[in-house]
């Protein structure tokens, strides 16, 4: 990607979080990391919040906390500071008021009284005649008395940028050279009728007055880096001193549509609910439109930052694929040591009320943790691996009641309590010893028909830990009371 040599790296995510960040904001935010710590630049972290509407306290807060707990640190935004703050454009607003009276003061940006039915009347005729719809100018010059009856109505105008005519070309770092026909790109709103500034007019102050150098973001933002160079122009920034763009692919869900609620989760914290691990996330993200190279997909953070460049980022969108996904979090969790599982699984159990997190309990999970540990792909799926240890009412699984009931399955029972029941030594050698010969041998049965059963009736589902290691847990006391109890 290219950089100015005389201008540190200062990248920059500015979320307009009107909930909780998505995929696509995600894998935006860890570009912009990975470059700034790969050039050693800085990553800045600003909030669009200008729609008050629809930003809350509460989304901004979750977005802070999202990007802590992927381990995106910023060097400069909320909580941290930085010279060029605020952060928040909703305490910059008088930046933007003065920048906008500069616009309006040297002709390069005028008022507009067009209501939206008169716009809409114009963009149905533009449509009608074949012609681009957008704004046609009408307010670029305003007869004395039209503008007294506009006043006299009581409107309330908004303040239009000036595109001049021509076009506007600028080279991205991703798609080469690209270029803007200004009869498609028609004079746009900066500031609404209420006095707020739009996102055209914020964000392109913001750029230049944080000095960002490179805006990686999404592709859907292409369409609107001519308005925001026509911005820095009105500033008079010379375009050397222009940040370079460089526009992200689109996430795509299964369905080849952008990804979206209907076609997959697109919230990340959908993620963090059910149990996939920060780094998981972050290794996936980063595969999605760049790639590391030799067919690598475990990349840590530190790799990421030493490898990433904009120059491996493909034009092309990019597919979800939540099987992956749960691949590479199923990989991340069997590189944890046990204590660092232990650490990351306690709140699901906790969450899930199968523990307290008494010592008692704690030392427990620890002890269970090693026969599931290369068995899970997310930490969510910790609570139905271990909750028949802890269950105080014991209860089979309706879906798998059926699974003991039937006549074989109630001799299995039966032969088992029979062989276990004597045991002196109660361990996970002892219990698969007495089983086998029982149940292989003595009733020579699949191990699937004969361990099938005990497993449902031990552990209340056909799905569990390894069964013997699970018995050997539990204890004989309560596993031959399960059983006992699910014999007829």
């Amino acid at each position: 990607m290219p950089t100015n040599t005389s201008r540190p790296v200062r990248v920059r995510f500015a979320p307009s979080p009107t909930g909780d960040l998505h995929v696509g904001n995600i894998r935006t935010a860890l570009f912009d990391w990975a470059y700034a710590r790969h050039t050693g630049g800085q990553f800045i972290f600003r909030i669009e919040d200008t729609d008050t509407d629809r930003v809350t306290d509460e989304y901004i807060q979750a977005a802070i906390d999202t990007l802590k707990w992927l381990g995106l640190t910023w060097d400069e935004g909320p909580e941290v500071g930085g010279p060029y703050g605020p952060y928040l454009q909703s305490q910059r607003l008088d930046i933007y008021a003065e920048w906008a009276s500069k616009f309006l003061a040297n002709g390069d940006a005028y008022y507009c009284y067009c209501s939206s039915e008169e716009l809409e009347a114009r963009r149905e005729a533009q449509r009608k005649a074949n012609v681009a719809p957008g704004y046609d100018g009408k307010c670029r010059s305003i007869s004395a008395d039209d503008l007294a009856r506009y006043h006299s109505e009581g409107r309330k105008p908004v303040l239009r940028m000036r595109m001049p005519d021509g076009s506007t070309t600028f080279t991205d770092a991703i798609r080469g050279e690209v270029t803007f026909d200004h009869n498609f790109v028609p004079d746009f709103v900066l500031v609404r009728g209420d006095g707020s500034p739009l996102y055209t007019l914020a964000v392109a102050v913001d750029d230049v007055m944080m000095k960002v150098t490179h805006v990686l973001r999404g592709e859907d933002l292409l369409s609107s880096t001519p308005r925001q160079i026509r911005v820095y122009q009105a500033m008079g920034v010379s375009p050397d001193e222009y940040p370079t763009f460089a526009h992200l692919p689109f996430v795509m869900g299964q369905d080849n549509a952008k990804l979206s609620k209907r076609n997959g989760e697109v919230s990340i914290a959908w993620y963090r609910d059910r149990g996939f691990l920060p780094e998981a996330i972050c290794n996936y993200l980063a595969l999605l439109g760049w790639s590391p190279g030799e067919d690598r997909e475990n990349v840590t953070m530190q790799e990421l930052t030493e490898l990433f460049t904009v120059e491996r980022v493909h034009s092309s969108p990019a597919r979800f694929d939540m099987k992956k996904l749960e691949a590479i979090n199923g990989d991340k969790i069997r590189e944890l040591t046990l204590d660092e599982l232990l650490k990351r699984s306690l709140p699901f159990l906790k969450r899930d009320q199968v523990i307290t997190g008494t010592d008692a309990e704690i030392a427990l999970v620890k002890t269970a943790l090693p026969i599931i540990h290369e068995r899970i792909a997310t930490l969510a799926e910790v609570t139905p691996m271990l909750r028949f240890l802890f269950a105080e009412n014991f209860e089979i699984e309706p879906d798998s009641l059926p699974k003991v009931a039937d006549d074989q399955a109630q001799a299995v029972l039966k032969k088992s309590l029979e062989v276990l029941t004597p045991l002196s030594t109660w361990n996970h050698d002892s219990i698969e010893a007495a089983l086998r010969a029982a149940l292989i041998e003595g009733m020579e049965l699949k191990p699937r028909i004969a361990f099938g059963a005990v497993r449902i009736a031990v552990t209340g589902s056909h799905i569990s830990p390894p069964l013997f290691e699970s018995m050997e847990l539990l204890g004989s006391a309560a596993s031959l009371a399960r059983i006992k109890a699910a014999i007829k």
